[in-house]
């Protein structure tokens, strides 16, 4: 095909397992007005595309694409922007500005910028959230679009400030497309899972702009939100207003499915493709559909069924069978008239094949019964499976991705869910249900964290270090404890500067003088040896706080930092000088107290009882503040320790000595840290 179809991707070679599909997370909506919830959801099929136009299920089983005879565009096209759906696998075409290989990657060549595949940021380009440059200037902004803008680059998640700027934009804009395309090109960069607003850019580039920005707007849409089902259908939907070349209007159609097709609810997207295919009549195209559509666990299923069944009863059998199940079938009549004996066995995955015959008289009610037998055969087993994941599905009450929080029974579903399937043992599907969970719970560390954690011990590291790269730079870029994971992550891999690197943002970008982050970060410098430099991030951590005015790090700082000197280097003097140095800066409180009396524990004796106890008997006086639960609470714990104290000190010298007394201390260390959840060596 020719330049005028350069732009969709060939569905034949956008399923590269290790760089395409799974590059990215889900689909979903954020509503085209803040409090609106539209419905869609996506997940990848169970098997990949092979480039001989052929399809591979999940167990790696060749079936056939229905695609008809090559037929020239017919009408409805546009220089520059009409669909490509015959890209080869190597070679990558360019349209409008736009490098498109055929892995779904589309990097802006003119403006220089990153495109992003379900958030995934492209390597050597840039960040996400960095907006396109535009050619030609933006009119000026009047006052409420300056004080919107003011809002949202001051906090950039602020969702309803963004909803109210594209309104305003919207409203001033009129015909000019600068305007709109700045405003949704930022909004797009931050929360690229909202389909709907990718539509609304469409139809603002449709009516001001040209047919090849349309095309544009829509190929970053199915790169932002991939798994999303609704923004296939309206590409799909696109196409055949726009189109009139059958193929490419199909290859576009399958290109979806290669993502989206055995999502529980993706019928809205197969019931386009059957709907296109009945309008011209093809018969075995529409065969094949059902066939697939029978393989998978799916909300209309039941509907599916009985359709094939009346498609099935009220075509010839001629008319359903492709051309290869066609040639199948004459070449079973030609080896029986041979003499050839025929097993009759079906071989695995061929379902969209019928079986040879088994005499060349059998009738065509015994061949259509076999047919459907077949397909009724897949139903059965695709109901077997539905039946065990319907309680999980039909909790998912909001399979989109929107920025209010989910409820608590919907996470624990997605749990139970991962959990149910990672039993099974089926990776694939394993990995397709995580990129369907991270469709509605994009902004939960904790999924993309047990994501990354599950490709690792699957052996996955592409798709572990991929996950990790989205959460890390688009999804949840802004929480530290997504970097503070990912830091961890890259030192037990050995990327020592990437880890460093991940400390340094939280340190300077995320959230400066976060206590773990600073312990973490000292605790991996000592595992590698470099001492000094974790004391120094210490002491200038300390430094730091210590310039601010009532510092709640500070006291538990200086706490964690005396502990840290004395288990890397066992120096008690230089640990109890730093406590000593910390009651010039810190006010007295039960958490800083409370670490002193538990690190008093863990050091040799002498203890310094005494003098704890003079810190403690201050906390505790009426002229002090602090809550009466937190004195009682202080005074409890401190009297247990003196209690163990002063026991350890009756036995020791009856038992069995430093043996009994080093358990002791091993005990109350693990104690501690479960309760603070600070120290982690």
């Amino acid at each position: 095909m020719g330049d005028s179809e350069a732009v969709v991707t060939d569905s034949s070679a956008s399923m590269d397992y290790t760089s395409a599909v799974y590059n990215s997370t889900g689909s979903g909506a954020c509503p085209p007005e803040a409090t609106g919830d539209p419905n869609a959801s996506g997940a990848p099929v169970d098997g990949t595309y092979a480039a001989s136009g052929g399809y591979l299920n999940s167990a790696g089983q060749k079936g056939q694409i229905c695609v008809t005879n090559e037929s020239k565009p017919t009408g409805g096209s546009t220089d520059g922007n009409a669909i490509n759906a015959g890209n080869t696998a190597v070679d990558a075409t360019k349209t409008a500005g736009y490098s498109i290989s055929l892995n779904g990657y589309i990097v802006n060549e003119a403006r220089n910028t990153t495109t992003v595949e379900n958030g995934n940021v492209l390597d050597n380009v840039g960040i996400a959230s960095n907006a396109p440059e535009f050619v030609g200037s933006v009119p000026a902004m009047s006052g409420e679009e300056d004080r919107l803008w003011s809002i949202v680059r001051a906090n950039s998640l602020d969702f309803n400030a963004w909803t109210a700027l594209i309104e305003e934009t919207e409203k001033v804009a009129e015909d000019n497309i600068l305007k709109i395309r700045k405003v949704y090109d930022a909004f797009l960069a931050e929360f690229p899972l909202c389909y709907g607003y990718w539509k609304k850019y469409a139809d603002h580039e449709a009516r001001i702009g040209s047919m090849d920005k349309v095309v544009e707007v829509y190929e970053r849409a199915v790169q932002g939100v991939t798994y999303s089902v609704d923004i296939w259908v309206l590409y799909c939907s696109f196409a055949i207003e726009t189109y009139g070349d059958p193929e490419t209007i199909r290859r576009l159609f399958e290109r979806g499915l290669a993502y989206v097709g055995t999502d529980y609810l993706s019928f809205p997207l197969w019931d386009k493709y059957i709907e296109y295919e009945y309008m011209h009549q093809e018969w075995s195209c529409l065969a094949v559909i059902y066939t697939r559509l029978l393989e998978n666990p799916n909300h209309q299923l039941d509907r599916y069924f009985n359709s094939f069944k009346e498609l099935a009863g009220s075509r010839p059998l001629s008319e359903l069978r492709t051309a290869e199940e066609a040639a199948a079938y004459v070449s079973g009549i030609a080896s029986e008239a041979d003499g050839e004996v025929l097993e009759g066995e079906v071989r695995p995955g061929a379902a969209e094949q019928t079986p040879k015959p088994v005499s060349a008289g059998s009738t065509e009610a015994v061949e259509l019964e076999k047919y459907v037998a077949i397909r009724e055969a897949l139903y059965k087993k695709a109901k077997e499976f539905d039946s065990k994941i319907l309680g999980f599905e039909t909790a998912i009450r909001r399979p989109y991705f929107h920025v209010r929080p989910l409820n608590v029974s919907e996470l624990e579903n997605w749990h139970n869910y991962l959990d149910f399937v990672e039993r099974e043992g089926d990776v694939n599907k394993v990995v397709k249900l995580y990129e369907r969970c991270l469709i509605a719970c994009a902004n939960y560390p904790e999924y993309w964290i047990r994501y990354v954690l599950c490709m690792e011990a699957s052996g996955r590291m592409d798709l572990a270090d991929n996950a990790l790269a989205r959460a890390t730079r688009v999804f949840v870029k802004r929480q530290p404890e997504i970097h503070l994971f990912d830091a961890r992550f890259k030192e037990q891999h050995g990327d020592i500067p990437g880890a460093r690197a991940a400390y340094q943002l939280v340190h300077s970008e995320i959230s400066p003088g976060l206590l773990e982050a600073i312990i973490k970060h000292a605790n991996m410098e000592s595992r590698l040896g470099k001492l000094d430099d974790a004391f120094s991030l210490y002491e200038q951590a300390i430094a730091i706080e210590k310039g601010k005015e009532h510092s709640q790090t500070l006291p538990m700082l200086f706490a964690q930092y005396s502990r840290f000197s004395f288990l890397v280097s066992g120096n008690a003097e230089k640990a109890r000088e730093i406590l000593t140095r910390a009651l010039d800066h810190v006010q007295l409180s039960k958490p800083f107290l409370e670490a002193l009396i538990h690190f008093e524990t863990i050091l040799p004796p002498l203890r310094q009882i005494d003098y704890l106890e003079s810190l403690v008997d201050k906390f505790l006086a009426p002229s002090l503040d602090g809550s009466t639960a937190d004195k009682e609470d202080l005074s409890s714990i401190f009297l247990e320790v003196i209690i163990c104290v002063k026991r350890v000190a009756c036995i020791l010298p009856r038992h069995i000595g430093h043996e009994w007394r080093f358990e002791f201390a091993w005990k109350t260390e693990i104690v501690y840290n479960h309760k603070f959840d600070l120290l982690f060596f």
